[in-house]
């Protein structure tokens, strides 16, 4: 029998020291560097296995510091996980996770969210509020919506501070749209947890966040929502899975 490919071999012997403990959670693994001056491996080799166990949730990445164990990598439905590809799966994000709303639909001044609104004015109405999965907070999220899409769901019960239900905005308000939602562009960053985002999610002030920012558009190419969330990369794995074209 052919022996396994050295990233492999490489990748078990990390899931086995973080499984023993020898790495507890949020203990930094080697660098690259190091596991290739350990092993004598390629640092192809290398980030191959951490790339996989990034991917399995047994470890996470923190840009410019290091890669991290994952306190109870190895229990059953302790990371949420993701596959996006249609705006369909991101309605679906009601079919297992819970919304609870920390500040309700209200109208504010916003200068940069009306601007990419395109907006004529500053105003907008917004509702805060985090997702849970199996009783733990794994994102907090602002939405931002036109008055003219935000009145008739002014009243829903579902977008009070306080409420909690399996529902999405996008679900909520497209029943009340002229023309469906057709389009999210979307786009991925690193930011800092704020104190608002800190106490959401259980962190602290300053922690590493995958922030993705998505504005919703009709079929007409209006916008009609921009969402700005914040995940925990501790506690959530976006997959997104690209296809050649024919």
């Amino acid at each position: 029998m052919r022996p396994a490919p050295a990233y492999q071999a490489l990748r078990q012997s990390l899931r086995d020291d973080i499984a023993a403990g020898a790495y507890r959670d949020g203990a930094r693994l080697p660098t690259e560097s190091e596991l290739v001056a350990q092993h004598g491996l390629s640092r192809q080799t290398v980030r191959r296995a951490f790339q996989d166990l990034v991917a399995e949730g047994v470890v996470y990445r923190v840009p410019g510091r290091g890669t991290y164990a994952r306190d109870g990598a190895f229990q059953a439905g302790h990371r949420y996980l993701r596959q996006l590809g249609s705006i369909e799966d991101l309605m679906s994000l009601s079919d297992d996770t819970t919304m609870e709303v920390l500040a309700g639909l209200h109208r504010r001044a916003d200068v940069d969210a009306a601007s990419r609104m395109r907006l004529d004015d500053d105003v907008v109405y917004t509702v805060v509020f985090r997702r849970l999965h199996d009783g733990v907070p794994f994102v907090l999220t602002r939405v931002h919506l036109p008055e003219s899409v935000a009145r008739p769901v002014l009243g829903r019960t579902e977008l009070t501070q306080g409420a909690v239900s399996t529902n999405t905005v996008i679900g909520l308000i497209e029943p009340h749209l002229s023309d469906p939602i057709a389009e999210a562009a979307q786009s991925i960053t690193v930011s800092m947890a704020d104190d608002e985002v800190a106490a959401a999610v259980d962190c602290d002030a300053d922690h590493p966040m995958l922030r993705v920012d998505r504005l919703y558009s009709d079929s007409s190419g209006t916008p009609v929502e921009l969402a700005v969330s914040h995940f925990l990369p501790e506690q959530y794995t976006y997959r997104v899975t690209l296809r050649r074209s024919s």
